[in-house]
């Protein structure tokens, strides 16, 4: 590897061990071995690097997320598994959830930070309306994107904040898929 990957390396692990806010200079270029000028050089800041290190790790967990689980079942059974693994998720990676909240909030006085984070969920959104349809990102209709993505998003911040609070009370999956069908019955009447 050379000092570019070195220092993604080094500040992922930063990441995991302490965080987006807390992380330093000096801690990525010390977990990286590699100068605290050569993340000047490269990235141009420490958040830029935080900030690809963290999406990288984002993108890494959304491609081995998204598909529903289990052949063979009802719909609603593989959208409750799929549910259960990611609140596994939010327990085994809980670092990259309290990176992600904390990169939120620095996000509030980072405009190009806020940017790249609403970006992020726009294709999210698009991305899982697409998979829960079964379509194609570019087959499917900005209505699903805007109402079932968004809902999914609102649901996967929401469950993730209640696993990281309180884990042993967060909600399960087969739970999630109820309470979606008794909100969708709400709806009707």
């Amino acid at each position: 590897m050379g000092n570019r990957e070195d220092l993604l390396a080094g500040a992922r692990r930063c990441l995991e061990e302490k965080g987006y806010l807390r992380t330093t200079v000096r801690d990525i270029a010390s977990a990286s071995q590699v100068s605290m000028a050569a993340i000047g050089y490269h990235f141009g800041s420490r958040e830029a690097l935080l900030n690809l290190a963290l999406f990288a790790a984002m993108d890494e967990w959304a491609a081995g997320s998204g598909r529903l689980a289990g052949q063979g079942a009802t719909t609603a059974e593989r959208y409750a598994d799929t549910w259960d693994r990611k609140i596994r998720d939010f327990g085994d990676m809980r670092w990259l959830w309290m990176a992600s909240v904390e990169a939120f909030v620095h996000a509030q006085s980072a405009p190009e930070l806020l940017a790249t984070l609403a970006e992020n969920q726009r294709q999210a959104r698009r991305m899982v309306a697409a998979q829960l349809r079964g379509v194609p990102e570019d087959a499917v209709a900005e209505e699903d994107v805007r109402a079932l993505g968004s809902v999914h998003i609102a649901l996967l911040s929401g469950v993730m904040v209640q696993a990281l609070t309180d884990p042993e009370h967060a909600p399960t999956g087969r739970e999630l898929a109820q309470g979606l069908r008794a909100m969708a019955e709400l709806l009707e009447s």
